[in-house]
């Protein structure tokens, strides 16, 4: 008679986090930090359209890596509960605590009943309101992990790739209230930064950047890129207006510079589960693109 296998609960919560970091791990790494004039999100993407860094609320934005077809579920449905409260109650009640938590206990019952972990990494954060201090203490940044850990990050949460070396390229540039300009260029600094202690160059049509206006009200969500992300990213001698341009004036909805288009919805109808594409040099997983 064949004996059946067994694994000890430990061994089993085990393996099911190794599955699930090494799928975290095959993705390109983000960063969402606080500056003086709100949030900033950047993401190394080849991908044009599929976004990593959405808006979800008023003022709180979403970034996430990992396996897409799972964090876009996630973003979706994190929309529909954001709306959903504030009809039924008032929009102030929609905030990032609130819905890190349900995104928290959602990752947890999926890690601990269901038969495959998502393999996810979430960033909720909730920009300060006009006039709260430049120093970012009235902003909030929450990290969610594949098996619902919920993290409160004071400065900045790295997620995704090989987190090390961008973490600690980020800590030893970080200061309290840095402006836009320096934050970004810090940012894709250490998103370039190996683990060897060698690094790279990102050109700017392989990152996604977007910030949370805290001078804005109502929705605050704005993406940066074409010229605006250029001339961030230029000599800091020609990107000192750069943060005028960009944050500092109230953005029109319908310019070009800055985009405030709603994210299009996702087409729920694909079944098959694709991984963010592997870094250079890297060995894509089966059945994935």
């Amino acid at each position: 008679m064949t004996m059946p296998m067994y694994a000890s609960p430990e061994q089993y919560m085990r393996d099911r986090s190794d599955y699930a970091r090494k799928g975290i791990a095959r993705g390109r790494s983000v960063v969402v930090t606080i500056f003086s004039g709100g949030v900033l999100f950047v993401a190394e993407s080849p991908s044009a359209t599929l976004h990593k860094v959405s808006e979800i609320y008023d003022r709180i934005g979403f970034a996430a890596t990992g396996r897409y077809n799972e964090f876009e579920n996630l973003r979706t449905a994190g929309i529909r509960l954001a709306d959903v409260r504030g009809y039924s109650y008032d929009r102030k009640d929609v905030n990032a605590r609130w819905l890190a938590n349900a995104y928290a206990q959602t990752l947890g019952s999926i890690f601990s009943e269901h038969s495959k972990p998502l393999e996810v990494e979430l960033c909720v954060a909730e920009v300060g309101r006009p006039g709260d201090p430049a120093d970012g203490s009235a902003d909030q940044l929450y990290r969610i992990t594949y098996d619902g850990s919920i993290f409160d990050e004071p400065k900045f949460a790295v997620m995704g790739g090989v987190t090390e070396p961008v973490a600690t390229s980020l800590t030893a540039s970080w200061t309290q209230g840095w402006d836009l300009t320096t934050a970004l260029r810090a940012c894709v600094a250490a998103l370039g930064s190996a683990a060897d202690g060698s690094s790279r160059e990102i050109p700017a049509d392989l990152l996604e950047v977007a910030v949370l206006d805290r001078r804005l009200s109502g929705r605050t969500f704005r993406r940066v890129h074409g010229a605006a992300l250029d001339a961030l990213l230029a000599d800091p001698q020609q990107a000192g207006t750069a943060d005028t341009a960009v944050i500092e004036q109230p953005v029109d909805p319908g310019a070009p510079v800055l985009d405030n288009a709603p994210d299009p919805a996702p087409d729920l109808t694909v079944e098959h589960a694709q991984h963010e594409a592997p870094q250079e040099g890297e060995t894509p997983p089966a059945g994935t693109t």
